[in-house]
């Protein structure tokens, strides 16, 4: 008798606890279904790196030609950035903010201030197909982004320094399934605002593979309208063009390339400058990742960037990054190389100069 009765309290038990899991589960996605969306959204993050190039130039750039990371055998802020995002219905708006080097740099023709203010837009979406933007947003143009965050290199690219870095002014972007097109019209490059007549025509066309595997993005920008007072009597295009691919769940691959071309109307002549680079990553655990970027950097011709307007070099830059991640945290250690086609683009600590140049980089990012 005792045996039955505890087989049947058994099986009672068991029809009630299992009984009680449907009900809290059932319980559970009520909620969930019940719980309204929240329309604000907060994020940021800060970072923060130390570089050492062992050549030890004594006297600023310190060998370095590219944002952001202008300093030698120091520990130094990078920026500490806050987003706020807002949605009601079809509009929202985006505030973001940051303070630091890399803000300053980011906004460089922005006074005190306004160089704050990393993008704040508007933007409403008529339809699941369109949405409008009207404001200062971070250029469609390039593979790397302002935020240590967002890259797996600390260290930026010639290309990324040499722009654009942001627009101001309006968009429509289009979406159909996994084919986009954006059209725009805003100041000339960088300028939050300005005096000048000449406007930036922008646009970006982008398409992928239906599991996402591959993605591309062609983008435009050029000046039109009356002649640009910076520089003088000049007219800009550039074509750019960044493709993204996942060979399995551990390895993928980017690249850019881009062509800049600067026509000064009063002399007739054109100076241009192209970069083109390729990023490996590699993700062996959800602790590590390795990103290796090899770039090349092109205006030995015409001298437009890298040497501050003097004799231009080509450049070839190969970067090996780090990633060590434990929840919002990242550690970056880095290697890079430089090497250059011109002997007056790197320098020694004794001030002789060098073709090329090594550099230790090791940065600490925190994200939210």
């Amino acid at each position: 008798m005792l045996p039955k009765l505890l087989t049947t309290s058994l099986a009672m038990a068991s029809i009630v606890v299992s009984y009680s899991q449907e009900l809290a589960a059932d319980s559970a996605k009520s909620s969930a279904l019940a719980a309204p969306t929240s329309p604000f959204k907060l994020s940021g993050s800060v970072d923060a790196y130390y570089r050492f190039d062992f050549h030890n130039p004594k006297t600023t750039p310190y060998n370095n030609k590219t944002s952001f990371t202008n300093s030698q055998n120091s520990f130094e802020l990078g920026m500490a950035s806050i987003k706020a995002e807002h949605t009601i219905g079809k509009v929202g708006l985006v505030a973001d903010l940051g303070i630091g080097r890399r803000a300053e740099e980011f906004s460089y023709n922005d006074k005190a201030g306004m160089n704050l203010i990393k993008q704040a837009f508007i933007t409403y979406s008529p339809s699941e197909h369109v949405k409008l933007t009207a404001g200062k947003w971070a250029t469609h143009i390039g593979y790397e982004l302002l935020d240590a965050s967002a890259n797996r290199n600390y260290s930026m690219s010639y290309m990324f320094t040499n722009g654009p870095f942001f627009h101001t002014g309006a968009r429509a972007d289009f979406m159909f399934g996994k084919t986009g097109f954006m059209v725009g019209i805003a100041n000339p490059t960088d300028f939050t605002t300005t005096t000048s007549s000449t406007k930036t025509l922008i646009a970006q066309f982008s398409t992928g593979t239906k599991d996402d595997k591959l993605k591309g993005y062609l983008n435009y920008q050029g000046y039109f309208g009356q002649k640009i007072s910076n520089p003088s009597a000049a007219r800009l295009n550039q074509v750019d063009l960044v493709l993204l691919g996942n060979i399995s769940s551990k390895i993928s691959l980017g690249y850019n390339g881009t062509i800049q071309a600067v026509k000064d109307e009063v002399t007739k002549s054109t100076k241009r400058w192209m970069g083109s680079a390729l990023y490996i990553n590699y993700d062996p655990t959800s602790f590590l990742g390795l990103t290796w970027r090899n770039e090349f950097f092109s205006d030995e011709k015409y001298g437009l960037k890298v040497n501050n307007g003097a004799t231009g070099s080509n450049i070839i830059e190969s970067t090996l990054s780090a990633n060590f991640k434990v929840d919002n945290f990242k550690f970056m250690p880095e290697f890079r190389l430089d090497n250059s086609s011109k002997k007056d683009i790197f320098f020694k600590s004794d001030g002789t100069s060098t073709k090329r140049t090594c550099t230790f980089l090791m940065a600490v990012v925190y994200s939210f």
